[in-house]
């Protein structure tokens, strides 16, 4: 039996709602061997980050080799770099190695508003990681952040950002409407030929820490699987739709909590 493994590169959230801790157990719930690849320590709870350490781009290139060479890696996802050095060291390995699918998401604030990506960095994300990706993941902030432009006010200006930065050199965007308005939350998927609307319910929590680290970390998983881009996206969608609406049950941290990723089971 061949086992699915997906891998994280990513920072760690010591209150365990986003980050590595979140993607890994995104991973186990769908089933999917999950490895780690570690870029920073962030000092981290529900109302907060204090603190951030950044691991050395060279033990970034050491970790990815690491696991590289030894598991058969199906999907990697990359979320917070944090700095330029440790966007470098992760496109020369992730070039070096060549995954079978990337999935970028490009954290710059986390849920709490702390800013967790250098605003010097932003541009090697740009060019380096996103020409790199199968898909990137922005929310709403995210891609007017990436694109210097004001935030996206309608469908048509979602979609044109989107094919903005389509044009940057990934295979698809997921852009993400969960900081939209409305009684949905609304995502667009953008390839080179097609816009896929998907829409949940928008769910009155707030407990929602972790959202998209998760997401991406679901949609790297389907990949991992064998699921094509668009089934991987709908199904990472509904799950993540499940695990915002199994929010609740939850009583941890007195900021944003986690959001429920194990609702299936417990």
């Amino acid at each position: 039996m061949t086992t699915p493994v997906a891998l994280t590169i990513a920072g760690s959230d010591s209150s365990a709602g986003a980050g590595i801790q979140a993607d890994l157990k995104t991973f186990a719930a769908f089933g999917v061997y999950g490895a780690s690849v570690i870029t920073a320590l962030t000092a981290q709870n529900t109302r907060g980050v204090t603190g951030i350490h950044v691991v050395p781009a060279e033990f970034v290139t050491a970790q990815i080799d690491a696991v590289f060479s030894d598991l058969d890696i199906g999907a990697a996802k990359i979320g917070m770099v944090a700095q330029v050095a440790s966007i470098d060291a992760i496109a020369v390995a992730l070039s070096r190695w060549a995954p079978r699918h990337v999935v970028l998401d490009p954290v710059m604030v986390a849920t709490s508003g702390n800013r967790l990506l250098a605003s010097e960095a932003v541009d090697a994300l740009r060019t380096k990681l996103i020409p790199l990706a199968a898909v990137i993941t922005p929310n709403l902030p995210e891609t007017a952040a990436l694109l210097d432009e004001p935030v996206a006010a309608s469908e048509a200006e979602i979609e044109r950002q989107g094919r903005r930065l389509l044009s940057l050199g990934c295979r698809a965007v997921l852009v993400k409407g969960g900081h939209g308005e409305g009684a949905e939350s609304i995502d667009y998927l953008i390839g080179a030929d097609t816009t896929i609307a998907l829409a949940a319910p928008r769910v009155a929590t707030k407990n929602t820490h972790g959202t998209g680290c998760s997401l991406s970390s679901a949609i790297a998983a389907g990949l991992a699987k064998g699921e094509d881009m668009e089934n991987a996206v709908r199904n990472a969608k509904a799950w993540i739709s499940a695990a915002i609406g199994a929010a609740n049950r939850f009583s941890v941290g007195r900021g944003h909590g986690p959001i429920h990723h194990f609702h299936k089971f417990y």
